[in-house]
């Protein structure tokens, strides 16, 4: 079902309420119902006699995976060992976790079975298990519903990702992921990705590491497509100089790059090998969130205007 602008929301957008700050630490009660009712629209029901149940057994397929993952018997506590249905199991199971990463999970779990799973069989979701909702608009429904909450989560090209703004993700994020989802650019994809769930988990050396590799093997595809050859031990800053060597840019606009370039030789390598990727020495050096936010926010630039010009 639709997500309606009621007249509350337009007022507080009118009052200047509507929350422009992301949060991260937890997920409030209105949300995860919200989620809730997305996930059974969308997965439908069976109230026929069918041989196959395809909502219950996804219901028991992510519950399965989760019992496995966390070494459990039973995702609740306020229930018998294996009492009650897979559905109310797993939803009570989400409701009621004060654990933000494990609620995630959850949600995760949901928009990979619908964009797998249910997509391809939507009609037969929608004919014979009465769903309510498009895959594709549940999934979009679900960040809208994060944004409208001021959580800074979003489902992304199969993984939950953190977003720290709403024009860095639409301009920088959504656009890189779009472009490396193609099938050359997957190992870019997903390093990209990696990067991503660091940063989301406060790993931001490892975050940094991911946007290197990401970079370079952007840079590498490009030159492999276009046939130029390089050393396999070459670093970003080869690379680069073979893409400008080649007028990756064109000629009678490279002058005016001559800020980029400097960019791209001191931008991410650079912040990688001085923050992440060396020794230390005794002080251990921090790598704090906007740092290392400005480290993904960079290399997804890059790789949209390289992916661009190729």
């Amino acid at each position: 079902m639709a997500i309606i602008d009621l007249y509350s929301k337009r007022q507080k957008r009118l009052r200047g309420e509507v929350l422009d700050i992301f949060t991260y630490d937890v997920l409030p009660n209105t949300l995860k119902v919200q989620i809730v009712h997305i996930i059974k629209d969308c997965f439908g029901y069976n109230d026929h006699d069918f041989r196959e149940d395809l909502p219950s057994d996804i219901y028991q397929h992510i519950r399965d995976i989760l019992r496995r993952e966390y070494g459990v018997f039973e995702l609740r506590t306020t229930t018998s060992l294996y009492g009650g249905e897979a559905k109310d199991e797993l939803l009570d199971f989400f409701l009621e976790t004060d654990d933000v990463e494990k609620a995630l999970d959850v949600i995760e779990l949901a928009c990979k079975v619908i964009e797998k799973i249910i997509l391809p069989k939507h009609h037969d979701f929608r004919h014979l298990y009465h769903s309510k909702i498009h895959p594709d608009q549940a999934i979009q429904d679900l960040n809208i519903r994060f944004k409208e909450n001021g959580i800074g989560y979003s489902y992304e090209s199969g993984h939950i990702i953190r977003i720290d703004s709403t024009y860095t993700h639409s301009e920088i994020t959504k656009p890189t992921l779009n472009l490396l989802n193609r099938g050359k650019f997957k190992g870019a994809n997903e390093e990209y990705l990696k990067a991503h769930e660091h940063y989301k988990n406060g790993r931001n050396k490892e975050c940094l590491t991911e946007c290197l590799k990401a970079f370079e093997s952007t840079l590498k595809i490009i030159c492999q497509e276009k046939g130029w050859s390089f050393a396999p031990n070459i670093t970003a800053k080869g690379l680069i100089q073979i893409c400008f060597d080649n007028g990756l840019i064109p000629t009678f606009t490279q002058n005016q790059f001559t800020s980029l370039r400097s960019l791209l030789e001191s931008g991410i390598p650079t912040l990688r090998n001085n923050l992440g990727g060396h020794g230390q020495g005794k002080i251990p050096q921090k790598v704090d969130d906007e740092m290392t936010r400005y480290a993904l926010n960079l290399t997804g630039t890059n790789i949209i205007f390289l992916v661009e010009q190729s």
